[in-house]
């Protein structure tokens, strides 16, 4: 009896059976178009080897924008502190007052969530990024390859098989 698994490891979405077939399907986890494929049926594969890559363009583009919101938010979280250091130094000289200390803690507490919500976005752009390289799981011998230039693949639907990899046997 065979039992369908998925498993999810390496930036890989491997979608497959576990028996007889001794085969696993591989997708990418993000969606794109196969710019290249750089294996062939019958060619042996060691762990790790890159089988196929998606067109990076769109995914290094939001790799970039997050940069920059990231650097951006770094900027203004450095300035709400600075504004904040002051706001308690002139509120301990009795030179201003609860409200104008209040709104400067919560411009600073606004401004370090912005900044955590940007670093987030810039590890998920780049995992993205890095997704967008199909590799070997294991060593094996990759069966078919259905997935060629120009196939758009969407994560959000069901993935589509770009390439099916064995563990030795065609």
């Amino acid at each position: 009896m065979r039992k369908r698994f998925v498993l999810a490891a390496m930036g890989l979405l491997v979608v497959g059976q576990v028996g007889a077939a001794d085969r696993v399907e591989l997708t990418t986890r993000v969606s794109g178009v196969v710019a290249e494929v750089l294996v062939k049926s019958g060619q042996r594969v060691d762990a790790g080897r890159v089988l196929l890559r998606l067109d990076p363009t769109i995914l290094q583009a939001r790799l970039d924008e997050a940069a920059a919101e990231q650097a951006r938010a770094e900027a203004d979280a450095a300035d709400a502190a600075r504004e904040l250091t002051r706001a308690r130094e002139l509120y301990e000289r009795t030179v201003s007052s609860t409200t104008e200390l209040d709104a400067a803690v919560l411009r600073d507490t606004r401004a370090g969530a912005a900044l955590a919500a940007a670093r987030a976005r810039h590890a998920v752009a780049k995992k993205n990024l890095a997704d967008a390289e199909l590799k070997a799981p294991f060593a094996g011998v990759v069966q078919a390859v259905p997935g060629q230039p120009g196939t758009v693949v969407s994560a959000d639907c069901q993935p589509k098989t770009l390439v099916i990899l064995g563990s030795g046997r065609l």
